[in-house]
């Protein structure tokens, strides 16, 4: 969310979504705790996925280049520097909410994804650390500092974007769809029973 540069004016911050297609959780967790909502955590929250703060994005490539592999040898860098399921990322804002005197809590949603709640993942990282990668930890300041600029905006945040509205299960999909169809069918009869009565 911001660096170095960045911190210098706040006009220069581009954008935070939080929404349910493309905020991230920690995003989204950080934003919900700052309105009051609980935290929305989708399924069980074993989810697992790799971190990786902004400030290290360009500096990995920064050292890729600047270290060249060798004639005819091939290399992967996996460009990430911690790993946390969504549940401990949502337990991380939970307990820094309380430093701050926020009442957060945590609601376990269906999950409208198609994904297995536990799974294994193991991704390594340790070719851009051997390359001398000084990564920024998702520490208690940070989050601290995600929390305040939420809690400075929350006037700003739109309340219908909190929870999910897209999902991936078709079947839900579609009974979605059909009872919004039901809920179009009878506004457009009770319009036109008002309208009947207004002729009359």
């Amino acid at each position: 969310l911001l660096d170095d540069e960045i911190i210098k004016d706040e006009l220069l911050i581009n954008r935070l979504d939080y929404d349910g297609v493309f905020g991230t959780a920690l995003n989204r967790f950080c934003i919900q705790a700052a309105i009051g909502h609980p935290l929305t955590v989708y399924g069980s929250g074993g989810q697992t996925r790799a971190f990786l703060d902004i400030r290290d994005t360009v500096r990995c490539m920064e050292l890729a280049i600047a270290n060249p592999a060798e004639a005819g040898k091939f290399r992967v860098f996996n460009q990430f520097t911690e790993m946390f399921s969504v549940a401990d990322l949502a337990k991380m804002v939970q307990k820094a909410g309380k430093t701050m005197d926020l009442d957060v809590k945590i609601s376990n949603l269906d999950n409208p994804r198609v994904e297995l709640e536990q799974h294994y993942f193991n991704a390594k990282n340790t070719n851009l650390l051997d390359l001398g990668l000084k990564p920024h930890y998702l520490s208690d300041s940070l989050l601290d500092s995600l929390l305040n600029f939420a809690i400075k905006y929350q006037e700003r945040v739109d309340k219908n974007q909190i929870l999910p509205k897209v999902s991936w299960h078709r079947e839900k999909t579609q009974q979605s769809d059909s009872a919004q169809n039901t809920i179009v069918s009878k506004t457009k009869e009770t319009n036109k029973e008002l309208d009947s009565v207004q002729v009359q």
